[in-house]
């Protein structure tokens, strides 16, 4: 029966992500070709310092609080108090993201130059406050995340084809991001509502208390976000908005392909807290790594012809730089598979948190060095990538070997 469940989540989780990545790429060959690239980069800047907002407003929640939800799911009136303080502790951390952003709109230039798009694509991650996917991961009932999901996108994704036709239409790509998020949102409180599940608050101070024991969760997740987000803020400041885009383009190629690996990952993760069975991870890696292998492969021979179906002909000078990304989709899963799923289920969550700042420091001061030398270019940027994501699983896996004796089945 276990297996049997894992392998409904699992499949959920494969069709959601399988989803976050067919939306974009409807998306992304209309708007570079409907949009300039200076244009587009802007979209892509501050989509990146929303990645940090959202950050800031998850705080690591998708894990801590669903490790909650799967401790209290037996007990109704605990798992309401869990969803009451995890969500007052989300609208507390959302005001203080809103007060950050305004810091930023006043210190970075495609921010200040851009105010209106800014706020308005600051007014969907304040949506997500209200998603509750921690909830439904903890229950494991991933159907409701695909659906709301799909729904949302649907919604946002026709509508831009219908108002977006130059880059004077730009604004309404965050309108109508808030709009579909609105339309999820109304589909996640009638699920709530028809599982019977309340929602009962503790008070600020719970809510304060959790936000500090998910901080490490978080450290975890700002850090992972870094990766990309980082080098794109860089960009943005040292280079221009048309660098920003060429990057960006490569980037939520990665992004998309790495958003396969994400249902493996979290199908996987409630069960090995429970079991802690290191069989079962083995034989994920076993299925898995050898697609992984051969997708980089076609990856790497068809990135030409991709890009040109993604981005068009003035988007070519970047297969080079999507090139040199390639060795981050396969580290990039051993990383993320040795990570939550298997020192996190052993509550070695210091030590995954560890493991990703490691590797942000080393990114970071490898691009403080690339300025430092008058190298700081895409393909430089790229190298460094690679190393990075290389680092982070070697981190990881060295800590699984020191601590393989907490695991069954080894």
């Amino acid at each position: 029966m276990k297996e049997k469940q894992l392998a409904k989540n699992t499949g959920s989780l494969f069709l959601f992500h399988i989803a976050k990545i067919l939306f974009p790429f409807i998306v992304l060959p209309y708007l570079t070709r409907t949009m300039s690239t200076e244009a587009y980069g802007v979209v892509a800047y501050v989509k990146t310092v929303m990645t940090y907002m959202q950050v800031i407003v998850d705080f690591g929640f998708t894990l801590s609080a669903t490790k909650d939800i799967v401790k209290a799911r037996e007990d109704r009136t605990e798992m309401s108090f869990v969803i009451g303080d995890t969500l007052l502790a989300k609208l507390m951390l959302g005001a203080a993201g809103g007060a950050g952003l305004l810091i930023l709109l006043g210190s970075l230039p495609l921010l200040r130059e851009n105010p209106a798009y800014t706020l308005l694509s600051y007014g969907a991650v304040l949506e997500s406050i209200f998603l509750l996917d921690f909830l439904f991961r903890g229950l494991e009932i991933m159907h409701v995340i695909t659906i709301r999901f799909l729904v949302m996108k649907t919604i946002s994704t026709g509508l831009t084809f219908c108002m977006v036709k130059s880059d004077a239409d730009m604004l309404w790509i965050p309108v109508l991001d808030i709009l579909g998020s609105l339309a999820a949102v109304c589909l996640v409180f009638y699920e709530i509502r028809k599982r019977g599940i309340l929602i009962k608050c503790s008070g600020f101070s719970k809510a304060a208390a959790i936000i500090r024991e998910s901080a490490v969760f978080f450290l975890s997740n700002v850090a992972s976000t870094s990766f990309n987000a980082l080098s794109t803020l860089v960009i943005g400041i040292r280079i221009s908005a048309t660098e920003v885009a060429y990057w960006s383009v490569c980037m939520q190629v990665m992004g998309s392909i790495q958003a396969c690996y994400s249902p493996i990952s979290d199908g996987v993760y409630p069960e090995m807290i429970r079991s802690k069975d290191f069989r079962i991870m083995k034989k994920l890696l076993r299925l898995f790594v050898p697609v992984v292998a051969v997708g980089c492969m076609i990856a790497y021979l068809g990135a030409e012809w991709g890009m040109l179906i993604l981005g068009g002909e003035k988007y070519l000078v970047a297969v080079p730089i999507f090139r040199l990304l390639i060795p981050c989709l396969f580290f990039g899963f051993l990383s993320m598979m040795f990570g939550w799923p298997t020192l996190g289920a052993i509550g070695k969550a210091k030590e995954t948190t560890v493991s990703t700042v490691v590797s942000v420091l080393f990114h970071g001061i490898m691009l403080f060095v690339l300025i430092l030398a008058d190298s700081f270019s895409l393909t430089n940027i790229a190298i460094v990538r690679s190393l990075t994501d290389f680092l982070l699983f070697a981190v990881r896996y060295l800590f699984y070997r020191k601590y393989r004796h907490l695991f069954y089945g080894i």
